[in-house]
């Protein structure tokens, strides 16, 4: 049975660990990879995971596959975790993967950003509003890619359909405006990470998705604990062990002028060397060049000190 909206927003308010897609060489989905990475991020402490998300590839892969992916997830969880599932485009083509995702017993639907190149904001209000007429399944709006004004985030908070949004723009003063604009019952979750987790928490968010707790989740549940207690030195030093790794995802790769080109295949690179399943890549993405390789081991051996230093 899915979690109710409350339970769903329990879960916001904690760490979000997003489920990163293993392909095989001929780029074939290794589902019972997925099914073991949840299982081995849970027994790690984790109870919140989004499946078929931006990192997840969520543009490189079908329908069909996007629901296989989700089923993957739960099936290596308990009743008790909170699955998120991605979706996004079309609006019919959102409102069948929500449905089929219901039927999984998924507990929300978090909303790609959207990947049109033209938006108007009341448009995307009434897209949500539909998408949320489709399920019973609450939404969480995934707020990147672009500019929105306060009002449209303070309008998006009103919305019955939403329980939350993942706040992923570089602009802490519009996140405090758009949490003073919208309804005290909506959670706000950083959507950048552990190196946005103490600034933004400052202006009232009360959660974030995971960047390197994503292969070494202990990291993210600590940073958690210390912002809940409001131990600001701690949560800064255990969010400035991240930062080496997590600059890194920023790198653009070989041949390439767009920046982040290799953040995937880097967090899939942690989670081999953590011993849990990376994999391999689809395009638009391509494999770590060699030399971004060597600087991920390294980087990921420095983090590995750090944390018995300050965690174990």
């Amino acid at each position: 049975m899915a979690l109710s909206a409350e339970q769903v927003q329990e879960h916001l308010r904690g760490v979000a660990v997003g489920l990163l897609t293993p392909f095989d060489e001929d780029g074939e989905i290794e589902y019972e990879k997925i099914t073991e990475n949840a299982r081995a991020l849970h027994d790690k402490g984790v109870g919140t995971f989004l499946a078929t998300a931006n990192i997840s590839e969520y543009h490189s892969l079908s329908q069909s596959e996007r629901v296989a992916a989700a089923e993957a997830t739960l099936d290596g969880l308990p009743e008790s975790a909170c699955v998120l599932a991605g979706v996004g485009g079309s609006t019919a083509g959102a409102q069948e993967l929500a449905r089929e995702y219901e039927q999984l017993g998924v507990d929300a639907m978090m909303v790609m950003p959207p990947d049109h190149t033209y938006l108007h904001e009341e448009g995307l209000l009434e897209y949500y509003r539909k998408l949320g007429a489709s399920t019973e399944r609450p939404l969480v709006p995934y707020v990147r890619g672009f500019n929105p004004s306060v009002d449209y985030l303070g309008k998006l908070t009103r919305l019955d359909c939403v329980v939350g949004i993942k706040y992923a723009l570089k602009d802490s003063v519009k996140l405090g405006a758009g949490i003073a604009a919208g309804n005290d019952d909506v959670v706000w979750v950083n959507g950048l990470a552990e190196p946005f987790a103490v600034a933004y928490w400052a202006e009232g968010v009360e959660g974030f998705s995971a960047g390197v707790s994503n292969f070494r989740p202990e990291i993210g549940l600590e940073l958690f604990d210390a912002l809940s207690d409001g131990d600001w030195d701690r949560a800064r030093e255990l969010r400035n062990i991240c930062l080496p790794y997590q600059n890194l995802r920023d790198e653009y790769g070989e041949n390439n002028e767009i920046p982040g080109a290799v953040s995937v295949p880097v967090v899939k690179k942690g989670l081999e060397l953590a011993g849990l399943h990376g994999g391999d890549i689809r395009e638009p993405i391509r494999p770590l060049p060699d030399q971004i390789e060597r600087e991920a081991e390294e980087r990921y051996d420095e983090l590995e000190d750090n944390i018995d230093r300050l965690i174990t």
